[in-house]
């Protein structure tokens, strides 16, 4: 049975679109992750089927290859681990088929199902707001950051049970919100300009430029 979930991946720093693919067969129990991924990635498997377990869960045994398309690009670091144990349970049933077409999965799993912070939410989720996503289910850690992007829904989450139970509308979770004005407010009160930094003129430049674009 296969199942494809959405999640996000960082090129320099832009996010692009990554589609989660898992097929769980019968045969040899094994596990393979193919589409260029770099050790983080491979190492999900450990990661992925411990939090499964130590959520409540059982894990079958059954032939896994999980598929990170596009798959001529190369996928870097761990938070894949969420998606890839969605599409796991969607495949073992634990998690009630329903559409997630419009749902991004970004996350890093602990191996009693805790999700942790993770880097570069911030341009994955404005690249999912732009390829019209409408959520984005991520560590609660990261909901506050991810908060700023209008135009998505930002669903922050402790645990994969609770990602589990709130697919399967167990559980209620609102979405979180920013106070734009206030958080821009709070910055602009920042007590230190360029007039601090020696030398690095073409970098203040570049940034002079990038802020006179948004101005």
């Amino acid at each position: 049975m296969l199942s494809i979930v959405k999640s996000m991946s960082l090129h320099g720093l832009e996010g692009y679109l990554i589609d989660v693919q898992v097929d769980v067969s019968a045969g040899m129990p094994s596990w393979n992750v193919v589409g260029l991924p770099d050790a983080s990635v491979k190492e999900s498997a450990e990661r992925v089927r411990t939090a499964i377990k130590n959520s409540g869960y059982e894990f079958q045994s059954r032939k896994i290859v999980v598929n990170l398309a596009p798959a001529d690009t190369k996928k870097e670091g761990s938070f894949f681990d969420l998606p890839i144990a969605i599409g796991i349970l969607l495949n073992f049933e634990d998690i009630k088929k329903q559409n997630l077409e419009d749902t991004v999965f970004i996350g890093e799993l602990s191996l009693d199902g805790k999700l942790n912070h993770i880097k570069g939410v911030l341009p994955m989720c404005i690249e999912a707001r732009n390829l019209k996503m409408k959520r984005i289910i991520l560590p609660e850690e990261n909901a506050k950051e991810a908060s700023i992007v209008e135009g998505i829904e930002v669903i922050g989450v402790k645990h994969l049970k609770q990602v589990i139970n709130y697919l399967n509308q167990k559980e209620e979770i609102p979405p979180k919100t920013a106070n734009l004005e206030e958080f821009f407010h709070k910055n602009k009160q920042y007590p230190f300009d360029f007039s601090e930094v020696k030398g690095q003129e073409d970098i203040k430049r570049a940034i002079e430029v990038a802020a006179a674009r948004f101005a």
